[in-house]
């Protein structure tokens, strides 16, 4: 194979938490005199936690930008803990990839808890990660990605031969400037994500194994030699 690694993302592409977050904002912003409903969250869907409650302080929610980002994740902790809502055939993906000796790695800008948490859950079938508690500039800079490769001692230069997993606008980003073969999932977010840099889109992982990462990755790079 010419697939090196596959770099995911965590919500939206191995898990379906956005839900939880959303629950999560209504509930802290309702209890503190705010306003706030799911439209507004997936409105800045993949952002920082900091930025989603800047954006939740403008809508009268009263506590500081620190609190928020601490309940708001102990919420989302908690509930990932007791359950972690997998996207329905993502596993069936990463034993592909597993089984094919290609290495997996979470690349989350969540807290490291949680990309802990991920780690213990995922019996095996993900190497390592970089996770937002990590020193690198946050999506949509690269960094996080080009770390993750470093790790596996895959260089730059072969980032082509990577495929990187993404649902958000700013994930997207990070992704296509990292040089990596870049995979949209479209099939949980509610955002449009078009024309940021994805070599192609999917809506599920039907039909998603090792061999076809592979073969995009082969696609890709006859396009570019073209």
């Amino acid at each position: 194979m010419l697939l090196k690694a596959v770099f995911w993302d965590l919500d939206g592409t191995l898990i379906d938490s956005e839900p939880l977050w959303h629950d999560g904002e209504i509930e802290i912003a309702h209890a503190n005199g705010g306003d706030w409903n799911e439209e507004l969250g997936w409105s800045v869907s993949g952002t920082p936690v900091p930025n989603v409650a800047r954006h939740m302080i403008d809508r009268g929610c009263t506590l500081s930008v620190e609190e928020i980002d601490v309940q708001l994740k102990d919420y989302v902790f908690n509930a990932e803990v007791e359950r972690l809502p997998w996207i329905p055939g993502v596993r069936d993906v990463l034993r592909s990839l597993k089984d094919a000796g290609i290495p997996c790695m979470l690349v989350t800008t969540s807290p490291r808890r949680m990309a802990e948490n991920i780690m213990k859950q995922a019996d095996g079938l993900l190497s390592g990660y970089i996770c937002g508690d990590d020193p690198y500039d946050h999506k949509p800079s690269p960094a996080p990605y080009l770390a993750a490769a470093a790790k596996l001692g895959i260089a730059p230069e072969d980032m082509a031969k990577c495929v990187v997993m993404e649902d958000s606008s700013v994930g997207l980003k990070a992704g296509a400037a990292s040089g990596a073969t870049l995979i949209a999932q479209t099939g949980w977010i509610r955002t449009d994500t078009s024309g940021l840099g994805q070599f192609v889109s999917i809506d599920s992982y039907e039909g998603i194994d090792a061999a076809a990462l592979d073969a995009f990755v082969r696609q890709r790079l006859a396009q570019s030699a073209e």
